[in-house]
Parts: structure tokens; C-alpha cells; sequence
């Protein structure tokens, strides 16, 4: 029996090209969306999904390539235009109305009228029909704000189907549900995809990849990778073409795993049971004076919301933590500040660089801030401090009167590490601080890691780059999927293994 050939693409996007002042954002890329079929977008932090997703809706003008919808090339110049064509967009942060009813925002610009105006009775009755049609029953005169975001999510996509969308996209809609959620949500994606709805999702929780997806895309650094069937891709091999090997410039950097760690005393950090619903399912964590834990695991896995828990940046619903045997409570980073804990947050230029401060004015800043504004740090102490560690980083230039957002990415780096090193912490927790840097830089700051834990600064280190992982950390807590799977010593495992490790280690149980 012949096989049947697949449908015609409804979405064709080709040779993709999104340039922004210094950066390629998409680089040639080619996209195809079927009707009736659900299709992922993976890839990592600056892989290109954003961009790609915003050029099919109208957000981004593509200055290469060409799209099209339905047979016909299209320009998108505005979101609108991409409504028109039969595009929707579902995001993670829900974008309705709050303080309108939900049969309002069902049909918000769609309202059927008579002479006299906006028919009401016909507005909540059509909402009510097209929610039906999603397995939804549900008062459409109550107000949006009063539902969960799931059922905000359900309400999304019922405004979607009121414009008629041939394409589907939803853009991480399962990041705040349960699993009860997850559950009704891709009941109704299953629906909609038998009644021939083209939907890109787009997910980091590998698991529901391969739950709801036919086929799946990935893009690295701006270009393709490919596109594969779900059924004959292993999950060790996608994660691999997400992530790539890195080429070992780096291979000159002495590995620090194998430096032995005493593990008998009473540890710096020790944090039991900590989670919040909907963020970060309850995690057990240790770290040991002179010891790099890395935690490993792709984008969305968990890794940034345990460390902001840990440190504060998010309050955690449950859980304990106590610092060199002593109980903690981080119910905000100044509380970890003086329990000597610091953080550098994995987005250096919205919560780390000051960018019209001075170079000399980032380092000094977490010193200041713990002092209080009423005791400034004297300008000799001061002036010893930056140049300290301006030295001791190989900051370039070498201007402490420089804007620090005039700096190179990996030279910002350097100086948010300094800013947490003066403060002489006992847990340093980095976040992505080699992302976005050059070879050198991230050697530097590599070399600098090993240094002070061998000095007995204990750190956290967080790194998409499962190789830089390996290289620095004695042990590594492997998250997905918001959960912690478990941990594994990094002597005993290697690039490959520690893939393997993420795509199938069964879930970690926590009492």
C-alpha cells in the first residue's frame, strides 16, 4: 500500500535572515509547518526561536528570505497582518485582559452588533460556544482575573479560534501549570490538531516534547541543525543537537574535578526540601568548603529558579536551608548577603551591570550597598579594591573610570565577579557567567573559579555548556523538567554520559 504523502505545508519559511546592530540573529534558516500536526522549536538561550517566532508574527522584519502562508508569500509588517493570515500566538505570560469578563476577551474586537450597539447576550453566548468546542464550560460574565492560569491559557487559545487561526503558536504554555493542568491542556492541542490546526509549540520541558510533538525543529547560535520526526530521534541525540560540541579551545584549562573534596565536616550550604509550586519541585542540595557544584540540565529544566531560591531572588514555599550548620531563612538577598553568600544572576545587563556606572563603581557596589549609604567606602580603600581585582581578573581595558556598559560582554562578566568577590563571600553561586563571551574571557573566568576553590570558596556554577561543567564542578546536581533527577560525581562521567544523564536519569523521589 503506497504511503500517503504529507499534506502541503501551511507555514513555509526560507532562508530566514535577522540582522540586529552587530549580531546575526537568524542566519539562512528554513522552517515548514503542516496542517494537523504539532511541531517543537528547540534550541537553547540565543538559539534564534524568539526571533523566528516573532518574524512569522509580524514583530521582526526579515531582511532575507521569504515566508509563506497558505501557497501565498507574505510581509509581515505588523502583528495584525500575521492575525489576518490566520497566524495566533498563545504566550507564557497570558495576554488578556484581567478586568474583563472572560466572554469580553473571548471576543474583543469581534463583537457581533445591532443597530443599538454591542450585543451582549450574542457576545457571551458565542464565547460560551467556542470554549465548548475546547471542552471548556465555563461562566463567561465572571471576570478573567478570577481563573488559574491554566484555564487563562484554554481562554487564550478560545480567542485564537474566534479569529479563525490556521497556525497555532504557543510559546512555553505549560511553564506555571501542574500536571492535572498539562494534562487538560493537551487534550484540547490533540483536538485542535485533529481538526487540522498547525500548532508550534514551544517548550524546554523535554518530557512534554515527546508527549505532544509529531516533529521538531532545532536551531543553534542563529542557524539550523535540522528538522526530525520525534519517533526516530532518541532524546540523548536531540539534546547533543541542541547543545553541540563546543571546539576545545579550552582543552589548555587543567580540569579541577578530580581535586579531592572533604566531605566529612558540616557543609557551607545545606538545603533540604526546597521548592515553590509551580517553579521548582522540592530539591535537596549540599555544597562543601573548597567545592564546585555544577547543576546541569537543558533551559527550562530548573537550574536559575533553584539558585534564586536558594539565594533569596524568589521566596521558597518549602524547605530548609541552613549556612555552615547554622539555620537560614533567604526570604530576600540581603539576608544571603550576610549570611555571605553572593550571587551572580545569569542576565548581566538587566540585573547585574549598572551600565552608566564606572567600572570602578560596579566593583565597589555590593561592598556599598552592605555598608548603607550613610558610610561610604573611603576613596583610598576604594581605589585599592578596584584595582585589586581589576588585576586580578585581567579586566581590559584597564579604566576604572570607564562606563562599565562600554565593556565587552566577557570583561562585564569580570567585573560583576569582582563585584561579589570584594564582598569576601564563603558561596559564590554563578549563573551562565561565561555565556555570550569570548574563548579568552571564558577561560579567564574558568581559571579564576578553579583558583578560589582551591582557596576554599565554595561555589555553585551553572552552565549551559555541559562540558564547562564537567571541567569545573567535583560534583553535579542534574535538573529536568524542574526537578532534580539526581547528582553525579564528575570524575566518574564525561560529556556523553552526562547527556545520557539528563535525557534519561529517572526522576530523583525527595521525602
Amino acid at each position: 500500500m503506497p504511503a500517503v504523502p504529507a499534506p502541503s505545508p501551511v507555514v513555509e519559511m526560507t532562508g530566514i535572515t535577522i540582522r540586529f546592530p552587530g549580531v546575526l540573529a537568524l542566519d539562512g534558516v528554513d522552517f515548514s509547518l503542516r496542517p494537523g500536526e504539532v511541531h517543537s522549536l528547540m534550541g537553547e538561550n540565543g538559539a534564534g526561536k524568539s526571533t523566528l517566532i516573532k518574524a512569522l508574527t509580524g514583530v521582526y522584519p526579515v531582511d532575507d528570505g521569504q515566508i509563506v502562508v497558505s501557497g501565498r508569500p507574505r510581509r509581515f509588517s505588523t502583528t495584525a497582518d500575521a492575525q489576518s493570515a490566520g497566524i495566533s500566538t498563545v504566550y507564557q505570560e497570558v495576554n488578556l485582559c484581567g478586568n474583563l469578563s472572560v466572554g469580553e476577551n473571548v471576543m474583543l474586537g469581534h463583537e457581533p452588533r445591532t443597530a443599538a450597539g454591542i450585543d451582549w447576550n450574542a457576545v457571551h453566548r458565542l464565547a460560551g460556544e467556542h470554549l465548548g468546542s475546547l471542552g471548556l464550560t465555563i461562566d463567561t460574565r465572571s471576570t478573567l482575573s478570577s481563573h488559574s492560569i491554566a484555564i487563562q491559557q484554554l481562554i487564550a487559545i478560545g480567542r485564537a479560534m474566534v479569529l479563525d487561526a490556521k497556525v497555532l503558536i504557543l510559546d512555553e504554555p505549560t511553564s506555571s501549570l501542574d500536571r492535572g493542568e498539562v494534562e487538560r491542556l493537551f487534550a484540547v492541542i490533540r483536538d485542535l490538531r485533529d481538526k487540522g490546526v498547525a500548532i508550534l509549540f514551544v517548550s524546554h520541558f523535554l518530557d512534554q516534547i515527546y508527549e505532544i510533538s509529531d516533529r521538531v525543529t532545532v536551531l543553534r547560535n542563529g542557524r539550523l541543525v535540522g528538522e526530525y520526526l520525534l519517533s526516530d530521534l532518541p532524546r540523548g541525540e536531540l539534546v547533543t543537537k541542541m547543545i553541540g560540541r563546543e571546539l576545545d579551545e579550552l582543552s589548555a584549562l587543567a580540569t579541577v574535578a578530580d581535586r579531592p573534596i572533604d566531605r566529612t565536616g558540616t557543609p557551607v550550604l545545606q538545603a533540604q526540601g526546597v521548592g515553590r509550586r509551580g517553579v521548582l519541585e522540592p530539591v535537596d542540595v549540599q555544597v562543601y568548603e573548597g567545592e564546585v557544584v555544577g547543576v546541569a540540565g537543558l533551559l527550562g529544566s530548573g537550574r536559575t529558579e533553584l539558585v534564586r531560591l536558594l539565594y533569596g531572588a524568589d521566596r521558597a514555599e518549602s524547605g530548609d536551608i541552613q549556612v555552615s550548620g547554622r539555620p537560614a531563612k533567604h526570604s530576600s538577598p540581603r539576608r544571603a548577603i550576610e549570611n555571605r553568600i553572593a550571587f551572580s544572576s545569569e542576565n548581566r545587563r538587566s540585573e547585574g551591570i549598572v551600565a552608566d556606572l564606572s567600572v570602578a563603581e560596579n566593583i565597589v557596589l555590593g561592598i556599598q550597598a552592605r555598608r548603607g549609604a550613610m558610610r561610604p567606602i573611603p576613596k583610598g580603600e576604594k581605589d585599592a579594591i578596584v584595582a585589586e581585582y581589576i588585576a586580578a581578573l585581567g579586566v581590559r581595558p584597564a579604566d576604572p573610570g570607564m562606563p562599565a556598559g562600554n565593556l565587552s560582554g566577557g570583561n562585564q562578566q569580570k567585573v560583576l565577579l569582582a563585584r561579589w568577590l570584594a564582598t569576601a563571600p564563603e558561596l559564590l553561586i554563578l549563573d551562565e557567567p561565561t555565556r555570550g563571551i569570548d574563548v579568552g574571557a571564558k577561560a579567564d573566568i574558568q581559571r579564576k573559579v578553579a583558583e578560589l576553590s582551591a582557596r576554599g570558596l565554595s561555589v555553585i556554577f551553572i552552565s549551559s555548556e555541559l562540558e564547562e561543567v564537567v571541567r569545573i564542578a567535583q560534583r553535579i546536581v542534574v535538573m529536568r523538567d524542574r526537578r532534580k533527577v539526581g547528582e553525579v560525581d564528575s570524575s566518574a562521567i564525561d560529556f556523553d554520559g552526562l547527556i545520557d544523564y539528563i535525557a534519561n536519569q529517572p526522576e530523583e523521589s525527595v521525602a
